[in-house]
């Protein structure tokens, strides 16, 4: 991780999205993301975890611009980004870029591996001659470990795992500086997600890359991310670099989410800390902590209003009111 002003700085992020409506029909709101701020420094990997519904993917999905966020900033390379058009955005995609979720959904199963690949220099450098862009091309493949000799194959021809490497080999032919990676392994075999995750850490160190790693794997984080943000329902509650986090949790809904992990040693037993209900509905967010409604440690005035995200130690900030709550190590 490298010093000086951060390559992405969000403030006070809101993606909210109007669903229903109809002829007579009532419209609600559904407030995915709500008042998120984080920054990532050069060469620094920003781990975001947390259960399915907390609007990790929306949130992901806006830093890049792939949607317009309802409020707040978004500032890349110290230039504000929020409301560029889309002509104004394309000269900056190609620094910015996205690994999919689901492999195959995320390839056109009607290109072939040398056109899906092929197709960011298309559009972002025409100039290019034919020669010139089969050889960047090549190169994207053999830096995702993958053989020339697959450049006239289809998706389906190819494996989850392979399928993956074409996915990331688009995201980095344009030689990126930012990369947002969805849960790029949740879809793969288990002995397939080390390879991919030994590929994505390869790759960081050769081109110096800055990304915001998603995902619910805890233990994947904890091998690739500098520093670690756990989200709920839409907002961060707790933010620290790994290795602080996971020697001290200080948020209660971190800690029922660390209990949760499996261990690798079979003779160690971690406490199992059982959330109560589900997660709230973002159309209906409970008032104040939006964990008081499952957190085995609320107070009446954590019903009042929503606690800031404040730093309870050096870089480690928590939203929760509570300081009294002994929450210690994962276990």
């Amino acid at each position: 991780m490298t010093a000086g002003a951060p390559l992405v700085e969000v403030t006070g992020l809101r993606q909210w999205f109007r669903v229903g409506g109809g002829f007579f029909g009532r419209q609600d709101t559904v407030r995915a993301v709500e008042d998120v701020s984080f920054a990532i420094a050069r060469g620094e990997v920003l781990g975001l975890v947390g259960e399915s519904g907390s609007g990790k993917s929306t949130l992901g999905r806006a830093v890049v611009r792939m949607s317009v966020p309802t409020a707040g900033t978004i500032r890349f390379e110290g230039r504000d980004i929020t409301r560029l058009g889309r002509r104004a955005l394309r000269p900056i995609r190609p620094r910015m870029q996205f690994i999919f979720q689901d492999p195959f959904a995320s390839l056109n199963p009607r290109m072939t591996v040398r056109q899906i690949v092929g197709a960011p220099l298309a559009i972002q450098r025409p100039e290019l001659d034919p020669a010139a862009r089969a050889g960047r091309v090549a190169e994207a493949l053999q830096t995702v470990e993958l053989s020339p000799a697959h450049l006239d194959r289809y998706p389906h021809e190819f494996s989850g795992g392979q399928r993956q490497r074409i996915g990331i080999a688009r995201a980095l032919i344009m030689e990126p500086r930012f990369l947002v990676a969805d849960e790029p392994v949740s879809a793969l075999d288990v002995s397939i997600q080390a390879q991919i995750l030994n590929l994505l850490i390869a790759v960081r160190q050769k081109l110096g890359l800055t990304m915001l790693f998603i995902s619910h794997d805890l233990a994947v984080v904890g091998h690739l991310c500098d520093r670690v943000a756990v989200m709920y329902l839409g907002r961060i509650v707790e933010i620290a670099p790994t290795r602080a986090l996971f020697r001290c949790l200080r948020h209660p809904y971190s800690q029922a989410l660390f209990s949760a992990a499996p261990v690798a040693d079979p003779t160690l037993r971690r406490p199992r800390i059982l959330l109560t209900g589900d997660l709230p509905s973002p159309l209906a967010p409970p008032s104040g902590c939006a964990f008081r409604s499952r957190c085995r440690h609320a107070l009446p005035a954590c019903a009042t209003a929503v606690p800031p995200l404040r730093e309870a130690a050096p870089g480690h900030a928590v939203r929760c009111i509570r300081d009294d709550v002994a929450l210690g190590p994962p276990g």
